[in-house]
């Protein structure tokens, strides 16, 4: 299976790039920049990623956030992401940044999205890994905040695929953002939304995205199993799921394998992704490996993944070909 995993086209959806800061690089830019860690070392910073659920999740992941300053720093961060990526033979990628957890310590936008859309660039020509981005709003924070990041993303909407919405979800459902994604979708982008597995109010929180905002895509989302209305709604409309495996178990009680498998049987348009792989201990491969599915079930995975995406249909057919045909 390990094998064959390797070799299988992939298409990741779910994928935070400030989640995929290892200690290695954190180390590194904290250097450049004149910054002190409270860490001796790399193992050290690593036994500190101690949290069971998504606050204290959070908690050290903004923390970990500071060292990017410049644009060498998002764009060193984006290309390590993508050589990753690359060598596991990931095609295309829809990578969430979070400019408002940047912002609001002093970075300007400008040095964010310069740096991971010069990375994406490279990307595509030293490491025939393509990718976009899509901007994600903290929905701790005021919808007016969220509004204002997305009049500021407006000079680079080329460059911006979608919107996305994620963070602490207690007490921040998706209705305190209607009007945010509303304009969004005016302005011409595509919309998906993060569902968190078992929070509070999770399935009323799914109705919202799919019912009152009209997202085009779930994230995480697994509780719409409690309710066979919406899951059929899901079906009927051709919402696709991103499901991260490896880091449900992190943040809630399981990896959710069993409702994962369920979605696919459903025939609902479920992917898998890493999410935040430099917290979580694992990539797209990793987070493929534990779910111990057929052959054919991983083949389907990634069908439904490059059909989902926020590409142009003969794009779409054309990875889609690559993995009809994969044989390791």
């Amino acid at each position: 299976m390990t094998a064959f995993i390797a070799g299988l086209p992939k298409c990741e959806l779910h994928l935070h790039i400030e989640g995929t800061l290892e200690p290695e690089l954190k180390f590194e830019l904290a250097r450049r920049n004149g910054i002190a860690l409270p860490y001796a070392g790399v193992e050290e910073m690593r036994a500190a990623y101690d949290f069971d659920d998504l606050t204290s999740f959070l908690k050290i992941y903004y923390e970990g956030m500071g060292v990017l300053r410049t644009e060498p720093d998002f764009y060193d961060l984006a290309m390590a992401y993508l050589r990753k990526a690359a060598s596991q033979n990931v095609r295309y990628a829809e990578i969430f940044f979070d400019p408002q957890a940047h912002t609001s310590r002093g970075v300007p936008f400008d040095v964010v999205i310069r740096g991971l859309r010069r990375a994406l660039i490279d990307a595509e020509a030293q490491l025939d890994v393509r990718a976009q981005l899509i901007m994600c709003f903290l929905r701790d924070f005021q919808a007016e905040y969220a509004m204002a990041t997305l009049l500021e993303s407006l000079p680079y909407k080329e460059w911006i695929v979608g919107v996305g919405l994620d963070s602490d979800e207690k007490g921040n459902p998706p209705a305190k953002f209607a009007a945010v994604y509303e304009r969004a979708r005016q302005e011409g982008y595509l919309l998906t939304m993060h569902c968190d597995v078992d929070q509070q109010n999770s399935v009323e929180h799914i109705r919202q995205a799919i019912q009152d905002i009209g997202v085009n895509r779930i994230d995480h989302g697994v509780n719409i199993l409690e309710d066979p209305k919406l899951v059929a709604e899901v079906l009927d409309k051709g919402i696709g799921m991103t499901s991260c495996p490896i880091s449900n178990g992190y943040v809630t009680d399981s990896m959710k394998i069993e409702g994962i498998r369920k979605l696919l049987d459903l025939g609902v348009r479920v992917t898998i992704s890493s999410d935040d792989p430099a917290y979580f201990l694992g990539y797209v491969a990793e987070n493929l490996e534990v779910l111990n599915f057929p052959d054919e079930d991983l083949k389907q995975l990634q069908r439904n993944a490059f059909e989902i995406t926020w590409l142009p249909r003969h794009v779409k057919d054309a990875y889609i070909a690559e993995v009809d045909v994969y044989a390791p």
